[in-house]
């Protein structure tokens, strides 16, 4: 049984792509991905490559950091792609519409930090953080506290 938290390495930007379309196949309505990190570690690249390996057809899926949010219509469903860096209070995030979005669809949210205890408690959180001995490489910790991540978790880390 593999326990939270999970360590792990991300060697060059294709395995970090390749991680994001493992756990894409294991979505659904009502999951959360909650992406932490410093600015370029890696977020929003395995946002798109997460969202793209939703769609039918896969389209430019771009940063929402000025939209605040991006919704797509992908095989699981909805899916919300939010990037919360420019909210200062969490007023603005109730007027998102995220909370309920959080029950139906699939989230993924950029800075949740900015969620504050409006954070999903069955969330996977994934920090991403830059590697100082390899520009490309990213360090990733997963953790959970919901069982129901359990078995994507031995499925996807060797």
């Amino acid at each position: 049984m593999i326990e939270s938290p999970l360590h792990c390495s991300l060697s060059t930007p294709e395995k970090t792509a390749e991680l994001a379309r493992d756990i894409a196949g294991a979505l659904g309505p009502g999951d959360c991905l909650l992406l932490e990190g410093p600015i370029g570690a890696g977020k929003t690249h395995f946002a798109r490559h997460l969202i793209q390996s939703l769609q039918d057809q896969p389209e430019d899926v771009p940063s929402p950091t000025f939209t605040l949010v991006q919704t797509y219509d992908v095989q699981a469903g909805e899916l919300w792609h939010a990037d919360l860096y420019r909210l200062s209070v969490l007023d603005e995030v109730e007027e998102l519409g995220l909370i309920a979005a959080f029950d139906d669809a699939v989230t993924l949210v950029e800075w949740p930090d900015r969620l504050e205890e409006l954070a999903p408690a069955h969330a996977l959180h994934l920090t991403f953080d830059l590697d100082p001995e390899d520009e490309d490489a990213r360090r990733l910790t997963l953790r959970w506290s919901d069982e129901k991540w359990q078995p994507l978790m031995e499925r996807i880390i060797p």
